[in-house]
């Protein structure tokens, strides 16, 4: 299951932050274990239970 890599999903984030290139990007996380709250928690810029879903915020956060 992805609640063993639901960690990485932040130390992640924390890197880019650190490296100066989270302001450049945008980053979504998703997956059955992860939830809208979590997303807000590690500061992601989105979330999405599942792919198809995913492809719609992806165009969103884009403007499109």
């Amino acid at each position: 299951l992805l609640t063993t890599t639901m960690a990485s999903m932040k130390t992640t984030l924390d890197a880019l932050d650190a490296a100066g290139l989270r302001k450049n990007i945008k980053v979504i996380v998703g997956g059955a274990p992860v939830t809208d709250t979590y997303a807000q928690q590690i500061e992601a810029d989105g979330f999405s239970p599942d792919a198809s879903r995913a492809v719609n915020l992806v165009n969103e956060l884009l403007g499109r």
